[in-house]
């Protein structure tokens, strides 16, 4: 991976107008500056398979309004950043629909570190930069996932930390591979460390394997490696020392990994599984560079001949590391998701050997097979969230918005008509056949295997919520009264932020009883215990829900006395709030 590589796109442009195209830096700015436009409003999009993910950062945003600190005050599956950003892009753009906001508030930290990426690589090649520069706006913009998990077209609102802990190993990547000032270097290794920290504690496992190769191979300095350093640990610091998020956020994840202790070997297995394509197109490119490379064994040679830093860095500076340190990176992360923008950071080490190889080999057959390989690695990704984000706006042209009171901009969805009559005729079957549906939970079985994903449940718990907010209202009209504080038993609690109210303190978001939510403890049980309404959802019961009521029922018992709130939702009310007999 020699710095000499960037000649072959050192090509310049002349001529009058061609001044922005020369600044990739501007048109870079000019379609940031754009997306507000798309925030101003709140566009309609259409539903998608567990759509109901994004919904944790309206919970989380409308605790941190309340002066809560994600993972000091409730616990939470991933770091505090991502719902930070998205409370400030909530708060800026109040009407933007919150699967936009989650998606991009990411750039508020994605977008500096770029800008000083291009700003680097634009000295040296202008085709260059815009060759790191459009697929990154490419992933960032689309906010879609590179697998498929349902037959229909439909918006990812899942796995949105997923995609920007591969967004931010993209910046990374680009970084590690292609700056070349020590101090731009170190800036954009350290907060993209933090970022990878903060949003996903997993991101920095892959963002470790990434720093270490470049630091063996030489690229990143021991002046840039120990300022980067500095940086990341002042910046825990000082987090740790304002709030105690650190400690806490690290608790959180000791938690996580006791609930999820499973071997990480099959799960590694299965990452490379799912993105089969992209890691058999780099195992052979892996092997194509070894036998194509003529300075491999001379090298070998002369590290073991005289061992020392600087033998092993040109030993170690070498293609097939780089390539092996990526993948690996890439299977770490993908092996703890679902949903994701798997191995995108490939694209700036695929163009780096792609551009060496023809440097060292010019037009020949070596170069066309390095190429191909390559490509076959690098196009995939991007022609998946293309295609997706394709159907889904294209298909949506067919599908009818969905009617809502109280749900803001959580109800900016449409559903095609046909989901929307199932989705009806299911409604009514879980209402009159409650005991059928709660017999399938009580087996540990769903009504469907991919409830979650089907559009017409995620469609469903939207009608049932705005039904739930309006019998709510009444209840408070009929009764002189006003809940301040709700709890859901279920996985998101958006109820707060639709009512302008407050959940309580401690409560778990993003609540999967098998995968996030710890042990109740006696902190919990009293936060429970003082809440002035915890809602219950019944159309259906579920096995997680079932679960979740065993979990938070014996702190409500003695408080709170359950009524029919609506149709599929029950309500534990306190009982101080109850009228008197």
């Amino acid at each position: 991976m020699q710095a000499s590589t960037e000649t072959v796109l050192s090509g310049k442009q002349n001529g009058i107008g061609m001044t922005l195209l020369r600044q990739p830096i501007i048109p870079f700015a000019l379609v940031l500056a754009c997306l507000p436009l798309a925030l101003i409003v709140t566009l309609v999009l259409p539903i998608g398979p567990m759509y109901w993910d994004h919904y944790i950062y309206l919970d989380a945003a409308n605790r941190i309004f309340d002066g809560q600190v994600p993972s000091v005050d409730f616990f939470a599956p991933v770091g505090g950043l991502g719902y930070y950003l998205f409370a400030l892009w909530l708060k800026t753009f109040p009407n933007g629909h919150p699967l936009l906001l989650a998606s991009w508030s990411l750039l508020t930290l994605t977008a500096p570190l770029m800008a000083l990426v291009i700003a680097d690589v634009q000295k040296r090649s202008i085709p260059l930069a815009y060759a790191l520069l459009v697929p990154f706006l490419l992933f960032s913009i689309l906010p879609f996932n590179t697998g498929e998990f349902y037959p229909y077209p439909g918006s990812d609102g899942f796995g949105v930390y997923n995609r920007q802990i591969c967004q931010l190993l993209y910046v990374l990547a680009a970084g590690l591979v292609f700056v070349r000032g020590w101090n731009t270097l170190a800036a954009v290794t350290a907060f993209c460390m933090l970022g990878l920290f903060f949003i996903k504690i997993t991101g920095i496992a892959s963002g470790v394997v990434l720093c270490l190769m470049a630091f063996a191979a030489g690229r990143l300095t021991l002046r840039a490696a120990i300022t980067s350093g500095l940086v990341f640990v002042a910046v825990i610091g000082l987090a740790e020392l304002s709030c105690g998020i650190v400690s806490a956020y690290t608790n959180d994840i000791l938690s996580l990994v006791l609930l999820n202790d499973t071997s990480l070997a099959p799960r590694l297995l299965q990452a490379a599984s799912i993105n089969f394509g992209v890691v058999l197109a780099c195992a052979f490119l892996c092997l194509a560079l070894f036998l194509t490379e003529t300075e491999f064994f001379e090298k070998a040679k002369a590290f073991a001949a005289r061992p020392g830093f600087a033998a092993f860095g040109r030993f170690a500076d070498q293609s097939l590391f780089w390539l092996a340190a990526f993948i690996l990176a890439g299977l770490l992360f993908e092996s703890q998701n679902t949903g994701s923008q798997a191995f995108i950071f490939l694209w700036p080490l695929l163009l780096a050997i792609i551009l060496e190889t023809w440097e060292r080999r010019g037009p020949s057959p070596v170069f066309a097979a390095v190429a191909l390989l390559a490509l076959s690695a690098a196009l995939p990704p991007a022609v998946i969230i293309l295609q997706k984000s394709a159907r889904a706006w294209i298909g949506s042209a067919n599908n009818t918005p969905l009617q809502s009171h109280n749900l803001k901009g959580l109800g900016a969805v449409s559903v095609r008509d046909l989901l929307s009559v199932r989705a009806e005729r299911m409604r009514r079957s879980y209402i009159d056949d409650r005991s059928a549906y709660e017999a399938i939970a009580v087996s540990g079985e769903l009504p469907s295997f991919l409830l979650y994903s089907d559009f017409e449940f995620q469609s469903l718990w939207l009608q049932s919520t705005d039904e739930a907010v309006s019998a709510l209202k009444a209840f408070e009209t009929d009764h002189e009264m006003r809940f301040e504080t709700i709890m859901t038993i279920d996985f998101t609690n958006p109820f707060p932020w639709l009512m302008d109210r407050h959940a309580p303190k401690y409560i778990a978001i993003g609540a999967d009883p098998y995968r996030a939510v710890p042990p109740v403890n006696d902190e919990m049980n009293a936060a429970v215990a003082a809440v002035d309404v915890a809602l219950y959802p019944t159309c259906p019961p579920t096995t997680a829900r079932l679960k979740l009521l065993d979990l938070y029922e014996p702190a409500l018992a003695a408080t709170h006395s359950r009524i029919k709130l609506s149709p599929c939702y029950d309500a534990f009310v306190r009982n101080e709030l109850l009228p008197k007999p």
